[in-house]
């Protein structure tokens, strides 16, 4: 089969490779999905980098996001999955073995019924971006009523949290940095829209919530943003964290111990099996009424593995990027 992959960390133009490597075959209690399309996180760029820690593996085919068919069956799985449509989770992650390629091959829970109406580029955006927001709108219970600040809007794992948001009932604040990206979150719902480089951003939250600050802030960059906590988080608010651009975050901490603020971080790779299954049916739930758009910027061959990682890594994409397989 036609695969990315690399053998040591570095710059993707130095390690990413496309080639022929075996077809895997699944064992018991798996299932080998046809990929149709791969989707490319920025977790994959660091795992690449080796900025999570250095690959134990002599060959790596990255990627954890995708969706496809599935074409076979181990010993254990029914037959009539055999042909169905589905998207799949944590592919590469503790494994050699990703989305990048033709096919995968994992454990039968891993590969998730993807409704029908759903593209293959969408249900390639379930993974990680899906399963984050979802998990970190719904990690402490209902939020019907309550006002949630969703750092990033026109990010993918945002995008997606906004439109979860409102339809858990929520008040949405957002910010963004263009015009571009204020028509994108409007269009997923938003109700107040920031622009952080050209307004106060505290003082139109202020303005936003009467005083009171938000409820919930959904943070996709702790390190960066967590100056910003003292003066748009009303007291005894939450901080769901599920990413960072640094080792260390100045967190207020006089502000927070004032106020009861609690901080809560989360990995989506590791979700406990309950929490993933919530995520998942909620997903599911929401593929099924369509009440999803999906931002997909890029959609690139494999071949263009190189490209696709740079693109992710410039930041400059408004949307998640996509490998389409065949």
């Amino acid at each position: 089969m036609r695969a990315a992959y690399y053998e040591s960390n570095g710059s993707a133009k130095e390690v990413l490779k496309v080639g022929t490597v075996d077809t895997p075959t699944p064992g018991k209690g798996e299932v080998r999905v046809r990929l149709k399309t791969s989707g490319v996180n920025p977790s994959d760029v660091k795992t690449r980098f080796g900025i999570l820690g250095k690959s134990p593996f002599q060959r790596v085919i990255p990627h954890s996001d995708g969706a496809g068919e599935i074409d076979a069956v181990g010993e254990g799985v029914s037959a009539s999955r055999v042909g169905e449509r589905v998207w799949i989770w944590n592919a590469q992650w503790q494994r050699a073995f990703g989305s990048g390629a033709e096919y995968v091959v994992l454990p039968d829970a891993q590969a998730v019924h993807l409704p029908e109406g759903t593209s293959f580029e969408a249900g390639a955006c379930m993974g990680i971006p899906g399963l984050t927001a979802y998990h970190a709108i719904t990690i402490d219970g209902s939020v019907e009523g309550k006002t949630l600040f969703i750092s990033g809007g026109a990010g993918a794992v945002s995008h997606y949290a906004i439109q979860i948001a409102k339809a858990k009932g929520a008040k949405v604040i957002t910010t963004i940095s263009s015009d571009e990206k204020a028509a994108l979150v409007k269009a997923a719902g938003a109700d107040c829209v920031i622009n952080y480089r050209t307004e106060d951003v505290a003082a139109r939250v202020k303005e936003f919530t009467n005083g009171h600050g938000a409820d919930k802030v959904i943070e996709l960059d702790i390190a960066v943003n967590a100056k910003l906590l003292p003066g748009i988080l009303a007291s005894k608010g939450k901080v769901v964290i599920y990413g960072t651009s640094g080792l260390e975050a100045p967190v207020p901490a006089i502000f927070g111990l004032l106020n009861s603020i609690c901080l809560e971080f989360f990995l989506v790779y590791t979700l406990s099996a309950a929490e993933r299954a919530a995520a998942v049916s909620g997903l599911t739930a929401l593929l099924e009424t369509k009440k999803l758009i999906h931002n997909i910027a890029s959609v690139m061959p494999l071949e263009n593995v190189i490209q696709a990682h740079e693109a992710v890594e410039s930041g400059k994409m408004i949307g998640n990027v996509v490998l389409a397989l065949v």
